[in-house]
């Protein structure tokens, strides 16, 4: 992702959102294909190649997330939130269809490996119509060519191949108008809305950090069993959902910079809140704390990436939108290995 941001004026949107979608659909693919060919067995050589295929999942959303969030901010902010909550709406629906696997599969044998199997390949499916509309259907809606030929007469480079495909020719000469040095840099870009950069930075810190680990780790004494970190996790999909709508509402849509911050820096407090919940609070708790972590991450982050890009030219909100995700997926790296911290002092192993 640092890559792509860096480079995000040189690359082509379509072909490397395009790139990513392909990339999500036969990875996705290829997992199945592996369970299949395999039969579920273990081994050093399977275990390797799942690796592989979720690794080409981190390179995957690299170039999709940074690609469309980028490509939205030149765009109106509707349409970042409706992307955004599509993100959102993608976890909701994969913890509806692990709560309808569960429960289809649960008292069968090898039950959660035919779940597995059979949400991989819905998910194969949903990820090929996503290449579908992206490639044919979005780039041919009036208000998407409108935005992107304003972004190409600003001195966008990256979205002559949309237009293209849209059937609008762009003239070389009105984006040689545009000079490059009319625009900020990237370090300018950062350092006016690094406050933004670390609030995203935080919000997904902090959500990483208990999420999935600490809600299938530490989660207290309970008579749900197996089903209550998937109860958990389906909660905070749920509210993390309906909160990225909220700001809609323009009268309760967080805009202050100030107040974004100040937001963001208190969900720190959610850590302690977790760990002395699970130890002292029961099942109930549990789950309004979760839901509540949902809520807040849903609302803060598209208060932040549909704010930050305001006032700018689309060439630089395309830049933002690189910089601004790259920060996102930061925290989201740091939030997972933080997450291995719950272990210390637990009864569970890292390993074995």
């Amino acid at each position: 992702m640092a890559t792509l941001a860096h480079y995000e004026a040189k690359i082509d949107t379509r072909r490397r959102n395009i790139f990513g979608y392909i990339l999500f659909c036969l990875g996705t693919l290829a997992l199945l294909l592996l369970d299949l060919a395999t039969s579920g067995k273990g081994g050093i050589g399977n275990y390797i190649g799942v690796c592989v295929l979720v690794s080409s999942f981190g390179v995957a959303d690299a170039h999709v997330q940074g690609g469309m969030v980028g490509d939205l901010s030149f765009m109106c902010p509707e349409f970042m939130q409706s992307f955004l909550a599509g993100l959102a709406a993608a976890g909701a629906l994969t913890s509806a269809l692990r709560l309808i696997t569960k429960a289809a599969f649960d008292k069968s044998d090898d039950g959660l490996r035919k779940g597995a199997m059979l949400f991989l390949a819905i998910s194969t499916f949903l990820e090929f119509l996503c290449i579908l509309l992206y490639a044919f259907y979005f780039p041919r809606l009036p208000i998407v060519k409108y935005y992107r030929t304003k972004a190409a007469s600003e001195g966008s480079k990256t979205v002559s191949a949309d237009l293209a495909a849209a059937g609008i020719q762009t003239q070389e000469s009105v984006i040689a108008g545009a000079k490059d040095s009319e625009n900020l840099s990237h370090k300018q870009l950062f350092l006016q809305n690094i406050d933004y950069a670390i609030a995203l930075f935080l919000i997904y810190v902090v959500t990483l950090s208990i999420i999935p680990g600490f809600l299938y780790e530490n989660t207290g004494t309970h008579n749900m069993g197996t089903w209550y970190p998937i109860v958990l996790i389906g909660m905070y999909n749920v509210w993390d959902l309906i909160s990225r709508y909220i700001p809609l509402v323009k009268k309760i849509k967080l805009e202050s910079r100030k107040g974004l911050m100040l937001a963001t820096i208190s969900r720190l407090l959610l850590i302690p809140c977790f760990f002395f919940t699970a130890k002292y609070g029961d099942k109930g708790w549990m789950i309004l704390l979760t839901s509540f972590l949902g809520l807040t991450n849903g609302y803060l982050t598209v208060c932040v990436l549909t704010s930050a890009p305001k006032g700018y030219k689309g060439p630089e909100q395309n830049a933002l939108g690189n910089l601004l995700v790259l920060c996102l997926l930061g925290g989201i790296f740091s939030g997972v290995a933080l997450g291995w911290l719950w272990l210390i002092g637990s009864n569970q192993k890292f390993f074995g």
